[in-house]
């Protein structure tokens, strides 16, 4: 299980991958298209990854992949032949073919044909997975949430009744029930909520957003530490203030510390992270969208992220570190980081005649 974690942590990566443009004719290099279908028509080879956000991909007949595929929030039909792992969150994936690596779904559906062919293993959490006889799996299927069989207990004697005791209550009854598809959809809105933020934030305060990626990118262990040292001294300081019942009113501000400078501090790190992607694709985009864009791609990757178990929080936890601790350096964007590098401006003269 923990080998197919980590190939869906690394196929995630690749929504933050600049891209080439994609040519159905003549496909070369790695894909991603936002909002988009694909299509790789018959006797075609795509050499490279393919990644796909709110869009439709058609792999038909004869066609072959060299490489990885992701899709979110889409429908996959799988025709032609993959020499790569599959990756699909919330959507519907069917195989009429061979796929040469392992196939992972989160929150979705996969049809395996009678005619399907998969060399690795199949991997769900959260979905379904429908077998027509003939389908050929090398590997195992394996679900995230497996049925527990419950062994029976042989000899048990019957509990006696106990007398003479009023008022007993009963035993408290937990509900536990977790499904995956649920959280991928939470972290899918709070990326779309986030991102509409930035983009009113941009229109008002883009630079003081941008003297915080300026404290990001060239200070980041200390923008690292700032944070600790923030999330530290916080909660000490509205215990004290607390204390003295009179400045009760300005611990409650306090507390608003933490939660205002992570968002302020990833909205700034999601317009550098728009930036750099519309460079990458050679667009030119007005700063609004452009945040919101980036906004988006950074917490929806840091929230799947975080899902995978036992490492996932890290990655969080380091960002939301860097974020804060850029915010405090610079005072909410008020001011430019201590300690950055002023460039002395030098006076040309021009020579005498």
């Amino acid at each position: 299980m923990k080998t197919k974690i980590t190939v869906l942590f690394l196929l995630l990566a690749l929504l933050l991958m600049p891209g080439s443009n994609a040519y159905a004719q003549s496909p070369n290099g790695d894909v991603f298209l936002l909002g988009q279908n694909y299509t790789l028509e018959s006797n075609k080879t795509l050499d490279g990854s393919l990644a796909v956000i709110g869009g439709n991909v058609s792999i038909e007949k004869d066609a072959i992949v060299n490489g990885d595929m992701v899709l979110v929030g889409g429908n996959l039909a799988m025709d032609g032949e993959s020499n790569g792992d599959v990756v699909l969150v919330g959507g519907n994936l069917t195989v009429t073919s061979q796929v040469n690596g392992n196939i992972v779904v989160v929150g979705g559906q996969l049809l395996l044909t009678e005619t399907a062919v998969v060399k690795g293993d199949v991997t769900t959490m959260g979905g379904q997975v429908k077998k027509e006889p003939g389908a050929e799996v090398s590997g195992n299927i394996v679900n995230n949430a497996p049925p527990i069989t419950i062994p029976e207990v042989p000899n048990v004697p019957n509990v006696p009744n106990v007398p003479n005791t009023p008022n007993v209550p009963d035993a408290p009854s937990v509900d536990v029930n977790i499904n995956p598809l649920w959280e991928v959809a939470g972290v899918f809105g709070r990326a779309v909520a986030i991102a509409l933020i930035g983009m009113l934030l941009t229109l008002f305060l883009q630079p003081q957003l941008e003297r915080v990626v300026e404290a990001m990118t060239q200070q980041p262990l200390m923008s690292g530490s700032f944070g600790l040292l923030t999330i530290v001294a916080t909660p000490l300081a509205i215990i004290i203030l607390a204390v003295t019942i009179l400045l009760i009113p300005v611990a409650l501000i306090v507390a608003l510390v933490i939660p205002l400078g992570w968002l302020f501090g990833m909205v700034a790190l999601g317009q550098e992270v728009g930036e750099r992607f519309t460079k990458a694709i050679n667009q030119t985009w007005a700063p609004v969208l452009t945040t919101g864009l980036g906004t988006f791609l950074l917490v929806l990757v840091v929230g799947l992220v975080g899902m995978i178990p036992c490492l996932g929080w890290l990655a969080s936890f380091l960002v939301s570190l860097i974020a804060i601790g850029a915010v405090a350096m610079t005072l909410f964007g008020t001011r430019s980081a201590p300690g950055k590098m002023i460039q002395p401006q030098v006076e040309i003269i021009p020579p005498t005649s």
